[in-house]
């Protein structure tokens, strides 16, 4: 058995990059005779598929499957590299390891290595170890997991006293082999530490054999003291093992569910609320893994990922190996189980998030987890099947009352009522026409009265975002290729109906089609335009909304449904499909609607008035809730509504932590009617005016005398604060009818924002000196958008500079949007020019990420607390401050309540949020200590996902 030996280990070595670093370990593996020159192609090779970065600053560099005929010799070779190596992704390796593999050898090796995983983070201990035998011991040290299950817990026992309940904890942990002699002894002399609710705690390190927790109830009530004791639970302390389940349990008594502990009538319940090993009886599947290679790192990270998204305890063990189970939501744990091809995984889940966590799980290790799997022997597979009755479905149903779904959170707030499900109704109509001439006549008489429609919703909506979004609509209905488009149908002999909405599910494909070219939420938009005009050549008018609170359930809700929503009857809104970035989510939060969307397609088969309960702040929706969930809902309800209104009192106190940190907060605004709304609700600044609304409401472009009134009233209405004006941003989905642009294949990643703007120096020229000559020596920030390059800033900062000669301005600074990753990766540079930075997170992020911020599926992982977006972030504030320069986030992270701790601890100086938010983010930073704030951000960046992010922020709650 192959095993770990400090002469393998190689201490204090240097690399510039990852090359560099693989060079030297294979080397070694060279030099020692089990590798043939050639395997450094295989590991090459091997990094080009996929990090080997395996978590806590560890990297596991091995070959492909093609280059297993270049090693002679199973084994591997170690270097630490005290300085750290750049992995990619963010990622930084302290110890690398080598493996060099014939066959699944190296799974055992894993299994070796991830033993050290489970425990604590390795990667500054790595980084400081002086000798062979320290990263020896690191590496093979790892405590023990806590033992806790069925023999731990003892309920209703005979005790006169807390004393005699500690004896019997002890017996109980000395049974398990937990404790040894001197043990009990000393937990009596311990003193004991109340948890309430008649709960407490007692702890001793003497006589641990392994860690191990037990929990004891008494038959009758007993006192210590005047307090009640209700039940005990004693630590055999060894090490960090007890960690996560003290942590639970502080979360079940901050939430008031002591009660769950002290009147549990079974183990199975103790276990459950303290997430600890499952009974057998929980629902299970198992299922053989068909993946070439086993449970390797890529496979097990998705897997991992898939756990983590369900609210809930999901386990697995190999069910021809060991009783014990470990998380599935643990990398390390899933890598350390050594699986191999063939050999069935039993996973088993939290009877709560069961029906949907089982399903999911079994498609994805089915699919081979973002693997091609060859399928396994019939005869493999037959012996797969599930040993318990598996909640797989192939047909969609409605969720069964008490059912919890998770969704997207897209507009904060608790809401609940009964369902309101508005399905889209059947449009029938004919597909030939009755002429050319009459077809387009009613086509034309349809697109002028919704756009008349469209028109009566811009001028009711007070939001601007509401606005814009509308401004865009009646652009997509007045788009001269769509109308030719459509025409050339007509011209065919279909019918309006046919040629219209035949030509919009083209279009809305063909943008849905695009790879990161596109945001989703256009083809929603456009279905939505395109979905009203066929209803009204049909002739078929939107359902009636309930008269009473409902919550509105619709597979993709356009903005037209949202914003002609009567607010004082919808309650909330969920929706099957779409991103929390969609228009409209965006209208939802405007309007203070609690909404979640992605709920699933099963939503859509609920019957009319089921009760719902949706949290819009955790993305989370309860069907047919019991009592005692709405109950706690209406708790938390309450409680938000308290801080509301607490925030609300005190906004306009300044944003100071509580050690005296100061972070301005500052408003996002469309049109000037904002801002002195804004400032009345504490904005410290306009952080962002967006300027495209002045372009997008005139037939041409706006001259000076037009955009210096409006700059004008919202510089009168600051009253002395400071202006950040984002030049014009179109280009992508924001068209302007009296400017043609010529169509491109992949407009977000085409001539947008600077680009455009630079295109036309004329239209910068005029809003530049319109800016300059409202300000009237008002402090004014500048900023241009979609900056990539140095010499696009430079361009733009030299056309400022030459109005300056002519418009002096003694309180101007000149910025830049970081927006996308290469103004990130140049902030050393640009900082030496720039006066300052605003990152725009919404496009950085799906920028960063690959992934458009509304795709209908995909827009949940386009999460700004990513940490290659955190590292974005930080990379930019720490080139700004080197520089003297200050940095703001404007986009909708800066109003995240879990960004803002981690938004403040990286450095940022500047939260720009919208107006309704103010309040609150000022009272969340209020709540903040820097010191504190800094130290979870450094480990937010050394975290693999933004769900592990967010746990770790809640969990510091």
């Amino acid at each position: 058995m192959l095993e770990l030996h400090p002469s393998q280990i190689q201490m204090g070595r240097e690399a510039v990059d990852k090359q560099q670093a693989l060079a030297l370990l294979a080397e070694n593996l060279v030099a020692d005779g089990l590798v043939a020159a050639g395997y450094l192609d295989g590991m090459q090779a091997r990094e080009r598929q996929g990090s080997t970065y395996l978590g806590q600053g560890i990297a596991i560099p091995h070959g492909t499957p093609e280059t297993r005929d270049q090693v002679f010799e199973t084994g591997m070779r170690l270097i630490q590299f005290p300085e750290g190596v750049d992995w990619g992704e963010g990622q930084r390796v302290y110890l690398a390891i080598a493996i060099a593999a014939r066959s699944d050898e190296h799974l055992h090796l894993l299994q070796l290595l991830t033993r050290a995983l489970g425990e604590g983070d390795l990667s500054q201990a790595l980084r400081e170890a002086v000798d062979a035998e320290a990263i020896l011991a690191l590496l093979q040290g790892a405590a023990p997991e806590l033992a806790l299950d069925a023999q731990l817990v003892n309920l209703s026992v005979q005790a006169d006293d807390l004393d005699e309940l500690t004896w019997q904890g002890a017996r109980l942990l000395k049974k398990a082999g937990c404790a040894g002699a001197g043990y009990a002894a000393n937990l009596v002399q311990a003193e004991p530490l109340p948890l309430g609710n008649g709960l407490w705690w007692l702890s001793s390190e003497q006589g641990v054999e392994r860690p191990g927790l037990a929990f004891v109830t008494p038959a009758q009530p007993l006192q210590r003291g005047d307090q009640p004791v209700a039940g005990l639970f004693c630590l055999a302390c060894l090490g960090e093992g007890h960690r996560q389940v003290l942590e639970r349990l502080c979360d079940l008594l901050i939430a008031g569910q002591g009660d769950m502990l002290t009147q549990a009538t079974t183990s199975r319940s103790v276990l459950e609320a303290l997430g600890a090993e499952l009974p057998a009886d929980w629902p299970s599947l198992r299922i053989t893994l068909a993946n070439a290679h086993g449970l390797h790192a890529r496979p097990a990270k998705t897997l991992s990922e898939i756990a983590q998204g369900f609210d809930g305890e999901v386990r697995v063990r190999l069910a021809d190996g060991a009783e014990t189970t470990v998380s599935a939501k643990s990398l390390s744990k899933l890598l350390a189980l050594g699986a191999r091809r063939g050999q069935v995984l039993e996973f088993s889940a939290d009877p709560a998030i069961a029906e949907q966590a089982l399903p999911a799980i079994e498609a994805a290790v089915r699919a081979g987890l973002g693997e091609d799997v060859e399928p396994l022997p019939e005869q493999v597979e037959n012996a797969a099947e599930p040993v318990a009755e598996s909640p797989t479905k192939e047909t969609v149903v409605a969720p069964v009352a008490g059912s919890r779904v998770h969704a997207v959170a897209a507009s904060p707030g608790i809401a609940s009522g009964p369902a309101f499900v508005r399905r889209m109704p059947k449009l029938d109509y004919p597909e030939l026409g009755e002429g050319v001439a009459a077809e387009r006549q009613r086509l034309n008489e349809a697109l002028q009265h919704i756009d008349g429609e469209i028109q009566r919703l811009v001028e009711r909506s007070e939001e601007a975002s509401i606005r814009e979004i509308f401004v865009t609509h009646q652009a997509m209905l007045r788009d001269p290729a769509l109308r030719e488009d459509v025409d050339a149908r007509l011209a065919n002999g279909a019918s309006a109906q046919a040629a219209w909405i035949g030509e919009i599910e083209a279009a809305a494909a063909q943008q849905e089609s695009l790879h990161d070219a596109l945001l989703a939420e256009r083809a929603a938009d456009l279905r939505d335009v395109g979905r009203r005009v066929l209803a009204h050549l049909c002739g078929v008018e939107a359902p009636q909304e309930p008269v009473e609170p409902y919550i509105l359930v619709m597979g993709e809700v356009g903005p037209s449904d949202v914003a002609s929503l009567d607010r004082q009857r919808v309650a909330g809104i969920v929706t099957a499909r779409g991103g929390a970035t969609a228009h409209s989510a965006i209208i939802a939060r405007a309007l203070g609607i609690p909404c979640v969307v992605g709920a699933g397609e099963s939503l859509l088969l609920l019957e009319q008035s089921t009760a719902l309960l949706l949290d819009g702040d955790r993305g989370q929706l309860w069907v047919q809730p019991d009592q005692a969930t709405l109950d706690q809902a209406e708790r938390e309800r309450q409680a938000s509504e308290q801080r509301r209104e607490r925030a609300h009192g005190e906004r306009l106190q300044p944003a100071h932590t509580r050690d005296g940190h100061a972070v301005e907060v500052a408003v996002n605004i469309g049109a000037s009617g904002e801002a002195a709304g804004a400032v009345e609700l504490g904005a410290e600044a306009v952080g962002l005016l967006r300027t495209e609304l002045v372009f997008m409401n005139h037939g041409q472009a706006p001259d000076v005398a037009t955009q210096e009134a409006e700059y004008r009233r919202v510089f009168d209405a600051l009253q002395g604060r400071p202006l950040v004006v984002r030049t014009l941003d179109v280009g992508g989905d924001k068209p302007l009818p009296y400017w043609p642009m010529p169509e491109e294949e992949n407009p977000f990643l085409g001539v947008r924002g600077i680009r455009l703007i630079l295109q036309r120096p004329d239209i910068m020229e005029t809003q530049l000196r319109a800016l300059l000559q409202a300000a009237e020596g008002r402090p004014l920030r500048i900023m241009f958008p979609m900056v990539g390059q140095v010499e696009e800033w430079r361009t733009a900062r030299e056309m400022v500079d030459k109005l300056r000669q002519e418009i002096p301005l003694s309180d101007l600074q000149l910025g830049i949007m970081i927006e996308v990753p290469s103004a990130a990766l140049l902030a050393p540079v640009l900082a030496r020019e720039v006066d300052f930075f605003s990152i725009g997170t919404n496009d950085l992020t799906q920028y960063t990420l690959a992934i458009d911020r509304g795709h209908p599926t995909l827009s949940a992982q386009a999460d700004g607390l990513h940490p290659s977006v955190l590292r974005l972030i930080g990379m930019t504030v720490e080139a700004a401050h080197a520089e003297g320069k200050w940095v703001g986030v404007c986009g909708e992270l800066a109003a995240d309540m879990l960004a803002v701790p981690l938004l403040v601890g990286l450095g940022v100086d500047e939260l720009s949020v919208a107006a309704r938010s103010i309040p609150l983010v000022k009272a969340r930073v209020r709540e903040l200590d820097l010191q504190h704030c800094q130290a979870q951000a450094r480990q937010a960046l050394l975290l693999p996902s933004a769900t592990a992010v967010r746990a770790l922020v809640e969990e510091a709650k």
